[in-house]
């Protein structure tokens, strides 16, 4: 309902036509001045312009957002039917999905970067920022200010046009130029009105419809990320699997090492029976002692176990790259982290920047109402 609340400015319009035209005189046929009824009619006519150019975008947002609403239950009706299983597979190559040219546009973008593996979110295409564009949000977040600067331009030409007809120099001159002057502060009365009636009426409506649209848009993305979240192949992911990678390779290099000690120390022994048989039957045979041999033999024996060495330095070092790998995942989640608290931070500036405009409205309202009531009093004392 809220959506459709543009209604009330076609309402309020028209009765503000129908008002000046009957305090002209128009219905009655008897018209005081055809100058302050040119001079309201070219405001209204402003204003009126100013309105359907607003109403356009503000139907352009409607049918942005009623096709949001329209797909997020589309998504929960298919959700169910799957059994509460994920309906990305059914979408991502659904074209048709969106009738909208900038929902599809936008949902287009990100199936693309979907499948080029990147990390993205639903909400870096179809988020506030696309809803502002439709909207027109950078011209109709003027349009309260400028109603009422045309109600303050319209005061000040009315009371020019009063003052500029009004000339004497005694009592009878003076009050026979009395009625150029009213009709003059009569414009400047009825600008000054419909200018802040209009400024107030267009700010209502249109906080009411962006904040509609902003739920919306809300309900959409929880739907979509319940129902239609595509697998997230973030870096995350890959740094996991990488670093499952790094463990399996130590584990074979470490069953490598194990059985390279092994080897060496059946190497080992089977030389030391080898070289003392050889002695022994040596000795017995020829009596003779071949103790350089056997230190021969024990070196190639200690030249194994130093290879045994070197293949556990290299296990170390397999094991201090996996370390490695698991510094490098703990730096990358930090730096996730320390992003989305940049984003929250920007989300809260941007409540504060809203809350500002807001309270500069609210002033700038106070201070018209100030205006407004000096001018009664003072037009009280004339």
């Amino acid at each position: 309902m809220k959506s459709r609340l543009y209604y009330i400015l076609l309402v309020a319009y028209f009765v503000m036509v129908a008002f000046v035209l009957y305090v002209n005189g128009v219905f009655t046929g008897n018209v005081a001045s055809v100058s302050n009824l040119m001079i309201n009619g070219i405001f209204l006519g402003i204003i009126g312009v100013l309105f359907i150019i607003s109403i356009a975008s503000f139907l352009r947002l409607n049918r942005l957002t009623d096709e949001l609403e329209d797909a997020s239950g589309d998504l929960l009706a298919g959700y169910k039917e799957a059994g509460n299983k994920n309906v990305w597979p059914s979408l991502q190559d659904h074209k048709g999905f969106f009738e909208e040219k900038n929902l599809k546009e936008a949902f287009a973008k990100f199936r693309a970067r979907v499948k080029s593996r990147n990390s993205c979110e639903i909400e870096d295409f179809i988020n506030e920022e696309l809803l502002e564009k439709v909207g027109r949000n950078y011209y109709n977040s003027g349009i309260s200010g400028t109603m009422t600067g045309l109600g303050i331009l319209g005061t000040f030409i009315g009371l020019s046009l009063g003052l500029g007809s009004f000339s004497g120099d005694d009592i009878y001159t003076i009050s026979d130029n009395v009625g150029p002057l009213l009709s003059g502060m009569k414009v400047a009365f009825h600008t000054s009105v419909y200018g802040i009636i209009f400024s107030l009426i267009f700010n209502f409506v249109y906080r009411s419809i962006m904040a509609d649209a902003y739920e919306k848009l809300d309900y959409f993305l929880s739907v979509f990320r319940q129902c239609a979240m595509p697998p997230n192949g973030s870096s995350d992911a890959n740094a996991a699997a990488m670093l499952v990678y790094q463990a399996n390779l130590a584990d074979y290099m470490k069953q490598i090492l194990e059985l390279a000690k092994g080897d060496s120390r059946e190497q080992v022994k089977s030389l030391e029976q080898m070289s003392r048989a050889f002695v022994e039957q040596l000795q017995s045979a020829m009596n003779t002692e071949f103790k350089e041999l056997g230190t021969t033999l024990k070196l190639a024996a200690q030249s194994q176990t130093a290879n045994a060495e070197s293949n556990r330095v290299l296990l170390d070092a397999v094991n201090t790259l996996s370390e490695s790998g698991r510094s490098l995942q703990e730096t990358m989640s930090h730096m996730m982290e320390r992003q989305e608290m940049f984003a929250e931070e920007l989300k809260n500036q941007r409540q504060e920047l809203v809350s500002s405009c807001e309270e500069i409205s609210r002033d700038v309202s106070a201070r018209l109402h100030t205006f407004e009531q000096m001018r009664g009093i003072y037009e009280n004392k004339t």
